[in-house]
């Protein structure tokens, strides 16, 4: 008998959750819209404001709030529940049945409603097109342990070793729990330094984002960048800020967490983030009503992927998991053209099965880049080192890497610094669905990037330079030192020890334009190459 009224119970549950439906309801307008632009601070943080100036990116009226009013009178219309709010898209994300949804474009300030069933919207509105849519000193040697294959893959420990660790950099890493980040050893180095920055729990509403035990995803994520073991482990970025953010429940699958990602990413943009980690992808959901076909999965439908398009816009760089979803193919956000999409390959730097392939569906190659994410090291929530397999790890350990790349290119934008990665990634030239460009050289890049900063000292002499056959390097104040030669992409063609004087053979060299470096006690030196 009790097992009858459990199953009655449950059908009852399940009967009432799907006869509510799932809606974004978006408003006309926003109240002191020029005030609030022209003094910032009244809606963003300095460190907001200073990034937004520092990339030329446009304050406007989506980083002003929604208006309270209007939110307080859709939260009290009847059978009507609103779970979070969008400055960016002017909206709030309601629950309750279609027709008291319907109702709120009674509503004079209501400008459209989209359901999360968008059979629904084919039956009562047109598409909805929101008006808001539119050289170094000090050097770092760290002992990787367990984790020194997964950052050597991308050459993050090269960056390290330039000192570029991350620091002065800002993260939010977007997943589905924290427990324990701020009381275990892996992330005392961390705390001591004042880097852990705390976060928001998005679905218990609460600043103790590390209260919520039901996953530690999160911390296996953050573990990666910001984890630390002496001896035995480092993560890609152990020396940037993290701000911590849980919008994902690890049982139910809905579309609030769409919203909640985009509420997570107005927060971390308001606050000055400049990396934004997501392990998460969506396509399908408990209500069937509510999936992404795969033709809707092209970077420009699914609520997230538009969320995460704005983000971009703003200025902030995104790395998301491809899935896990092999051929069935990428998620939501990942198939944003606007998002670093991070596959998987094993130990050896393979494709593994699991990894989501991308499309034709999607407007640019997916997967964009790769790395490892079969047998990971990561740190769990009893601080143990484990091995964990997913994109959910290959998109953070290539995230910090990146963190550490920007913090050696601080004048590049969010969008050159993506284009760096892709370029220097091990199969740029001939990309699939499967790897996209491939793994990157994040040395390579940072080769790459320099080389336009063309260094010229009196000292040394190069010649002839544009060059057919022969290169001379003189270097009248050095008695030792290194020459390297590097192609466009940033890729190591040969290397060489000198004394004073070499002379470097190019002739089977194709034509273009190459990147000479000579390194010595002084420091760096990068020179262009013409070869004609």
């Amino acid at each position: 008998m009790k097992l009858k009224l459990l199953s009655i119970i449950l059908l009852f549950t399940c009967f009432f959750s799907f006869g509510q439906e799932d809606a974004w309801v978006y408003f006309t307008d926003k109240q002191n819209v020029a005030a609030s632009i022209a003094n910032p601070i009244s809606i963003l943080t300095q460190k907001a404001i200073d990034r937004k100036a520092a990339h030329n990116v446009a304050i406007d009226a989506r980083d002003v709030p929604i208006n309270p009013n209007y939110e307080a009178q859709i939260a009290a219309s009847t059978g009507i529940t609103v779970l979070t709010r969008s400055k960016w898209f002017n909206a709030v994300h309601v629950q309750g049945l279609q027709t008291d949804i319907a109702n709120l474009l009674n509503l004079s300030f209501v400008a459209s409603v989209e359901y999360a069933d968008r059979s629904l919207n084919v039956r009562t509105q047109a598409p909805i097109i929101s008006k808001f849519e539119r050289e170094r000193s000090l050097r770092t040697v760290f002992n990787y342990g367990n984790a020194s294959n997964q950052i050597q893959m991308i050459n993050g420990d090269q960056l390290h070793l330039s000192n570029y660790t991350g620091a002065g950099m800002t993260v939010a890493v977007i997943d589905a729990g924290f427990p324990n980040v701020n009381t275990m050893g892996a992330f005392q180095r961390l705390r001591d330094a004042g880097n852990l920055m705390g976060g928001y729990d998005f679905l218990d509403k609460t600043n103790d984002v590390y209260a919520s035990v039901a996953s530690q995803h999160g911390t296996e994520v953050l573990s990666t960048m910001a984890g630390y073991i002496a001896g035995q482990f480092v993560g890609t970025a152990p020396d940037a800020k993290y701000y911590l953010f849980r919008t994902e429940d690890a049982i139910p699958e809905g579309p609030i967490e769409e919203s909640l990602w985009v509420a997570a990413a107005e927060r971390a943009d308001s606050l000055g983030v400049d990396v934004i980690n997501t392990s998460l992808g969506y396509k399908t959901f408990d209500n069937p009503n509510y999936n992404y076909t795969d033709a809707q999965l092209d970077g420009q439908t699914a609520f997230i992927t538009r969320g995460a398009n704005i983000a971009s816009e703003k200025g902030m760089l995104l790395l998301n998991s491809a899935g896990n979803s092999g051929a069935s193919g990428v998620g939501a956000p990942a198939d944003s053209p606007n998002i670093l999409s991070i596959g998987a390959v094993d130990a050896s730097g393979n494709y593994v099965s699991f990894s989501s392939q991308g499309s034709a569906f999607q407007p640019t190659i997916k997967p964009d880049v790769a790395a490892q994410g079969s047998a990971s090291a990561v740190i769990d929530k009893n601080n143990s080192i484990i091995t964990a397999s997913g994109t959910s790890f290959s998109s953070p350990i290539l995230t910090g890497g990146v963190v550490c790349l920007w913090q050696a290119l601080p004048t590049k934008s969010n969008v050159e610094i993506m284009q760096l990665v892709r370029e220097s990634a091990s199969q740029f030239s001939s990309p699939d669905y499967l790897l996209g460009y491939g793994i990157p050289d994040l040395q390579a890049t940072l080769n790459t990037a320099l080389a336009v900063e063309e260094y010229q000292n009196e000292t040394v002499h190069i010649y002839p330079n544009p060059t057919t056959d022969v290169l001379h390097i003189e270097h009248l104040k050095a008695t030792y030192g290194k020459v390297t030669l590097f192609d466009s992409l940033g890729r190591k063609i040969s290397q060489q020890i000198f004394s004073e004087s070499i002379t470097m053979n190019v002739k089977d060299l194709t034509q273009g334009l190459y990147i000479l470096t000579i390194q010595n006690e002084n420091g760096v030196k990068t020179f262009k190459i013409l070869k004609e």
